[in-house]
């Protein structure tokens, strides 16, 4: 969505070096041109702009899969020009979806037998599966509320405030209230009690998150599910349970196998995963599974025949591409399990690896968990001569890309970094991240505190009207102001936190 153009971007002409060899005049940057141009120049012209993007493989910002094999980059380039909804003319390709949503199905515990189709669909990712798996809670509230005379004008959700921002955009777009569980310092995901604590009559899920965007920690769904078994016993209530696995669906599985947080909890009705994160696919794929057919009403299936048959869909788009659905399946026959367990015990490694190396500089303080998603969240033990931000920025430099930002309420005066670690960061690779942190901490120990003129109301005290009483700022005081700083003054280079 484009709401403004940038400074570097107010040209309203683009001029190419190699285009000139084909046309002469400037390239309209806002406007359709009004005459062709040569292939070539169209390439070369387009080329040049990309070379200033980042490295998608030093994009640790990112957990979406940024390497495939090159034979499924084959298969991927085979079928871009299918049209997925399609399902008439390219029924092979609706028959590898059903196949990849029944694997997930079983790898997630659902209650279906070896010959019967599990409910799920493809999506294009996370963030639609998520509206999908919340439209079905609404819904199916909404009709119990309507037999039951009672009103159904104001459904609500309860998460913790470390849900991803499609959490945000479901709730302001379906007009549900999200009910957010606040943070505390050193506890930066949902705490299940105050979940349970806020659950009423109107609360058409709890959303626990496998794998939190901010420390990779997964919440305790085994947890929440007792509590809210016992709650809806009390109230006669049946609230139930979706669970967020965008980022560690294909995580637990294949590291902690016993860990209960699936279909094996009865109050989980629903979960989504992203397949372009751990399931090793690029970017535009996501999964969304429920429990039995009775957890996705049908009124909300919709059956069209226009295309040549009769089709169910249930999605927020329509068209979108066939690619990623092949490259999934690509990926489920071709590692199994016993490969996919073995790329993430190596994530795990080398997760393990970074750790140790950042631990080793004695200045950061590490914030993600040992049992999460393989990522490392840390902040400064000091940041009173310089930030995370600061840190980011300059690691910039070796073509690191390394997110800084600070927590939800009500913890906003923490400050992390944080480094996925997907399959293509190699071992070699975190040692040289680690090289690199190191020798960008030491030259910013020798420069001067060039925000002097912001960081002096830590040290500076303050006096009443008559110049007598002297107030401190609190440590906790300073940091809050030095990070808010920081914040605001990178806020427009960052598009959050993915």
């Amino acid at each position: 969505m484009v709401i403004t153009t940038t400074i570097v971007d107010s040209d309203e002409l683009l001029h190419s070096t190699f285009a000139s060899r084909y046309v002469r005049a400037p390239v309209p940057r806002f406007k359709i041109a009004e005459k062709s141009m040569p292939k070539e120049a169209a390439y070369q012209v387009i080329n040049d702009e990309l070379m200033l993007d980042g490295n998608p493989r030093l994009n640790l910002a990112s957990f979406v899969t940024t390497w495939m094999e090159p034979e499924c980059n084959d298969l991927i380039m085979a079928s871009i020009n299918k049209n997925y909804v399609d399902m008439d003319e390219y029924p092979v390709t609706t028959e590898l979806q059903n196949r990849c949503v029944n694997m997930i199905a079983h790898l997630f515990h659902a209650p279906a037998g070896e010959d019967e189709t599990a409910v799920g669909v493809g999506t294009v990712g996370s963030s639609e599966a998520i509206m999908l798996s919340g439209l079905a809670f609404k819904r199916k509230w909404q009709n119990k509320r309507k037999a039951q005379g009672k009103p159904y004008d104001k459904p609500n959700i309860v998460t913790g405030a470390n849900v991803q921002v499609c959490w945000e955009k479901f709730a302001r777009y379906f007009e549900v209230e999200l009910k957010e569980v606040k943070l505390t310092e050193g506890n930066y995901v949902m705490d299940p009690v105050k979940a349970v604590e806020m659950v009423d009559e109107n609360t058409i899920c709890v959303a626990a998150i496998l794998g939190s965007t901010l420390t990779g920690e997964f919440e305790d769904v085994k947890l929440l599910n007792e509590l809210l078994i016992k709650k809806n016993e009390e109230t006669g209530w049946d609230t139930p349970i979706h669970v967020d696995a965008a980022s560690g669906g294909f995580i637990a599985p294949f590291l902690y196998p016993d860990l209960e947080w699936d279909f094996r909890l009865p109050l989980v009705k629903s979960i989504n995963v992203s397949g372009h994160k751990y399931g090793l696919v690029y970017a535009g794929v996501g999964w969304a599974v429920w429990r039995t057919k009775e957890d996705l009403p049908e009124e909300l299936i919709f059956h069209i025949n226009y295309l040549g048959s009769d089709q169910p869909t249930f999605t927020l788009n329509f068209s979108k591409g066939s690619s990623q659905i092949i490259a999934q399946y690509y990926q489920f026959i071709r590692l199994g399990f016993e490969g996919y367990k073995k790329i993430i015990e190596n994530c795990m490694e080398n997760t393990m690896l970074l750790k140790k190396g950042i631990e080793k500089t004695d200045r950061f303080d590490i914030v993600s968990k040992d049992i999460g998603v393989p990522l490392v969240a840390f902040s400064l033990k000091d940041s009173s001569k310089y930030t995370v931000f600061e840190v980011s920025e300059n690691l910039r430099r070796f073509g690191w890309i390394i997110p800084a930002y600070t927590m939800p309420a009500d913890a906003e005066h923490i400050a992390v970094l944080r480094v996925v670690v997907r399959e293509d960061l190699s071992r070699s690779l975190a040692e040289r991240l680690v090289s690199h942190i190191g020798q960008v901490l030491k030259e910013m120990d020798l420069l001067p505190v060039h925000i002097s003129s912001q960081t002096a109301i830590v040290n500076k005290t303050l006096q009443d009207s008559e110049g007598k009483k002297i107030v401190k700022k609190s440590e906790r005081e300073m940091q809050e102001e030095v990070t808010q700083y920081w914040k605001k003054l990178v806020e427009g280079k960052r598009v959050g936190v993915c």
